[in-house]
């Protein structure tokens, strides 16, 4: 296959609008998801060539490195990989059990970390590449009942900005996109009056679409991003202004 991105958490929410933007835009896609959901289907169905869906449990970590080789052996070295898979348990850290801070660390941290480094190996034979980690404006906001994702989601955006200093003279870019409050599944619970409160701290008045933060992944990807790297872009329609 031609150059192509690797797209994590790819059968819903943003994952899937970042896949979408890209096929229209003419990039092809390897999708990685633990289901392969009715609308990636017909995503794959509209770009057969160009949209390839594997299915994956990403916070299985023993298995990222033959993954990982997979990949490459199947489509061959890729162009760029955008690390969206996450999840998002609340609740006060007093009470949350350890196995959930287990597995959103591990999925939300160390599972980027690793398909960044078994895949880079790849951009860096090829002197060119793109690493795009998904993180959120929680990172610095912080936010009641959302210690333990906003750690997970700071620590990707450091880890971010020191990879970029490792690769950039290959030719590498690495960046975060943190996007606000959106409607997503993961954000599904915000309704009537907690919606509305965030829609006012908008200086436009409305919450980022996943299209929106879409559309920064694909240009961060293309070659218009390529003096763009170690950096945070917020998507979050200003209400972080």
């Amino acid at each position: 296959m031609s150059e192509y991105v690797i797209v994590t958490g790819a059968s819903r929410g943003l994952g899937l609008a970042i896949c979408r933007d890209l096929l229209d835009s003419g990039v092809s896609v390897v999708a990685l998801a633990r289901t392969y959901s009715p609308e990636l289907h017909s995503l794959s169905d509209a770009y057969p060539d160009c949209c390839h869906f594997i299915e994956a449990d990403l916070a299985d970590l023993d298995a990222l490195p033959a993954l990982c080789k997979s990949i490459v052996k199947r489509f061959g070295r890729p162009y760029g990989l955008v690390n969206n898979a996450a999840v998002g348990h609340d609740g006060v850290l007093a009470t949350m059990p350890n196995g959930e801070i287990d597995n959103l660390m591990r999925l939300n941290v160390q599972s980027p970390m690793l398909l960044s480094k078994y895949l880079l190996r790849s951009m860096l034979l090829n002197r060119r590449g793109r690493i795009i980690n998904i993180s959120s404006i929680i990172a610095k906001t912080g936010f009641n009942g959302l210690s333990v994702y906003a750690a997970s989601k700071a620590a990707l955006e450091g880890f971010s900005k020191s990879l970029a200093r490792e690769v950039g003279k290959a030719g590498i870019t690495v960046n975060c996109v943190a996007p606000g409050y959106m409607q997503t599944d993961m954000t599904g619970d915000l309704q009537g009056e907690k919606l509305a409160s965030i829609k006012r701290r908008s200086p436009l008045g409305r919450l980022a679409s996943v299209e929106d933060a879409a559309a920064m992944v694909s240009f961060l990807l293309s070659d218009k991003g390529s003096a763009i790297t170690g950096t945070v872009m917020t998507v979050d329609a200003g209400s972080t202004a």
